[in-house]
């Protein structure tokens, strides 16, 4: 296949997707302090890895559902802010309070309510909001528009993972409150600035029940292979993505000695070259085709995790981490580019749920299988505390997903 030529992005849609990111990175930033450095704190009280990774995994038991019922809700909510503001707002409380919760957690229970309150209170916010896309930006430029969303999310990553260990250093409260603050910010400024500027016109469906709207889904999902394909693709990717940030600080902290305020400059230089490819991967796949590019990118980031998989010194991750950043920030920037052109236009909020649905499976397996394969390998790779065993589950997902993969053809 040759290069189609994608047609250069209007002055409107340049500004609407700067608008659009900045709840990206907000969310980005909050989901990756809880994900990343609760494991850090609650490593003093919670002895098992197993067990952090089951509590973590929370966000995927949460993300089962709630997507779902969330976002079929915004495509038939009317309001003067439109379908999809409304949820973003009534979340940010559930946002707060989860993270202020985190900042204070001491023992079991407060970390398994902390979490679950947050991740409640993301995923009420992230479908309406994620579903914004479509809803302002055409298929034509959706590879550029998953890329910018992209940067977005590794900017508030990027900045989570070397501000919250710095933070982390001078107390316990202080990253979660610092992300709380960054949160509020972000979701105030957006909404303001969207309600200014005009909302998003979502097409309405009928006038059936939530109930009705979602046994409508499922009966599209049953006779829609290349949907299904995406989803167990999507869930696979995932599954890494969660896995590699639950452990990846201790992986860094406790397996090779680095400290705190190191691990935070180290991951955060990874994260700008994955920024760098997350705009490639737009651009190439506005020319090429979203699938196209996600098979080249996917076996140099599956065999990337192979390197520190099999040996436990530093320099066995600084020739994996190009392929990883190269192939992670491709990976991180295009699925929602594949699933946008298989959305009915009035089931976008409803089929934004579906792929959080399929998120969901991979953050809820992530944590716990890279929590049972550290316990389990312990002994195996006591070099690294077993910490090492969770580049081989990432790189197995990732490897997994080339079959799902093959299945999915660019429109």
């Amino acid at each position: 296949m040759t290069s189609t030529g994608a047609r250069a992005l209007r002055g409107t849609e340049r500004r609407a997707l700067t608008l659009l990111g900045v709840p990206t990175m907000a969310l980005a930033l909050a989901s990756t302090v809880v994900t990343t450095y609760t494991p850090v704190v609650a490593r003093s009280f919670v002895e098992s890895s197993a067990v952090i990774g089951l509590i973590i995994g929370c966000e995927g038991l949460v993300a089962l559902w709630l997507p779902l019922v969330v976002g079929t809700w915004s495509d038939r909510l009317d309001t003067r802010l439109g379908g999809r503001l409304p949820f973003l707002l009534g979340a940010t409380p559930f946002v707060v309070a989860g993270l202020i919760g985190l900042s204070l957690m001491g023992s079991t229970l407060v970390l398994a309510l902390s979490a679950l309150v947050f991740f409640a209170g993301y995923f009420v916010a992230y479908e309406p909001y994620r579903a914004l896309y479509p809803d302002a930006v055409g298929d034509a430029a959706a590879g550029r528009a998953q890329a910018n969303q992209a940067v977005w999310r590794g900017v508030g990553t990027g900045l989570a993972l070397m501000g919250g260990g710095l933070l982390l250093s001078i107390g316990q409260i202080v990253p979660f409150l610092a992300a709380a603050v960054i949160y509020m910010a972000c979701i105030g400024l957006f909404v303001w600035q969207l309600a200014r500027r005009g909302i998003p016109h979502v097409p309405q469906r009928g006038h059936g029940t939530v109930m009705e709207e979602l046994r409508a889904l499922f009966g599209l999902l049953r006779g829609h292979h290349q949907l299904q394909a995406f989803l167990v693709a999507n869930a696979l990717w995932e599954l890494t993505l969660a896995a590699l940030k639950t452990f990846v600080v201790l992986y860094v902290t406790v397996g090779l000695g680095f400290s705190q305020a190191s691990s935070s400059l180290i991951i955060g230089g990874v994260a700008v070259v994955v920024l760098g490819a997350a705009v490639l991967a737009g651009r190439l796949a506005d020319s090429y085709g979203s699938v196209r590019v996600l098979r080249w990118a996917t076996p140099v980031y599956g065999a990337g995790f192979l390197m520190p998989f099999f040996f436990d010194e530093a320099w066995a991750v600084t020739i994996a981490v190009p392929f990883i950043a190269l192939g992670g920030g491709m990976i991180m920037s295009l699925p929602y580019a594949v699933l946008m052109p298989l959305m009915p236009k009035d089931q976008r909020g409803a089929m934004t749920g579906w792929y959080s649905v399929s998120r969901g499976v991979g953050t809820w397996l992530g944590p716990v299988f890279g929590g049972v394969a550290i316990t389990a390998l312990s002994g195996p790779f006591s070099g690294t505390h077993g910490y090492q065993a969770v580049w081989g589950v990432c790189a197995a997902a990732t490897l997994l997903s080339l079959l799902p993969l093959a299945r999915l053809r660019d429109p």
